[in-house]
């Protein structure tokens, strides 16, 4: 892998902990301060769905051979819970660019977009890291979760007075994974048919 693709993987999850992380929280908060119903709901809902981001991580850190798989499926999860809800996407569309959150918001949307892409590429020109992330090739998409390792590591040292290893840290990511699953799978059979589209960010659908 060369030197200029090893730098646009680290470039991309240091952009990620802007684009998906520091900007939705910055984002949630204010739209709790500004009452904006439509927002705070899309916000819950990317961070319900971005919760596998965080698994793929624990993934990475494993070297589960899949990870970088579950990555990419779950950026573009992420990103297609910011653009799915009709009602959300309709009452965005009302305000005008003088509106700083909802400007925001929708550059936000694009940049995450935007991310997802570039995560794909990226993956599909290390095809082979999607179903063996341990190959010597495949290293430079480890090296990221390095430092969320270290932190987890000492979180679980202080709370449990145990070492954090990576086979624990695959084995939970898989039962985070499955229980992921199980929760999407439910959504998609009784949620999904009875609401369609619709996100019900408020009684009617409408701030």
């Amino acid at each position: 892998m060369n030197v200029l693709n090893q730098l646009s993987v680290w470039l991309s999850f240091q952009l990620s902990i802007i684009f998906l992380i520091g900007i939705p929280v910055t984002l949630f908060f204010w739209s709790i301060k500004r009452r904006n119903k439509a927002v705070n709901k899309l916000l819950s809902i990317y961070w319900k769905v971005s919760i596998l981001f965080f698994i793929s991580l624990l993934l990475l850190i494993g070297k589960y051979n899949y990870a970088l798989l579950i990555t990419n499926i779950s950026t573009l999860l992420m990103t297609i819970s910011v653009w799915f809800w009709n009602d959300i996407n309709d009452e965005l569309k009302e305000y005008d660019f003088s509106y700083f959150l909802i400007t925001t918001t929708k550059v936000w949307r694009w940049s995450l977009t935007f991310l997802t892409l570039n995560f794909l590429i990226q993956g599909l020109e290390n095809f082979s890291c999607f179903s063996f992330i341990n190959s010597d090739t495949c290293e430079i998409w480890l090296q990221p979760s390095s430092n969320f390792y270290i932190i987890i590591k000492k979180l679980f040292n202080f709370f449990f007075g145990a070492n954090f290893t990576q086979p624990i840290a695959k084995y939970l990511g898989l039962f985070l994974l499955l229980i992921y699953s199980l929760g999407l799978i439910q959504w998609s059979i009784i949620k999904l048919p009875k609401n369609g589209r619709n996100s019900c960010f408020s009684e009617n659908g409408r701030n």
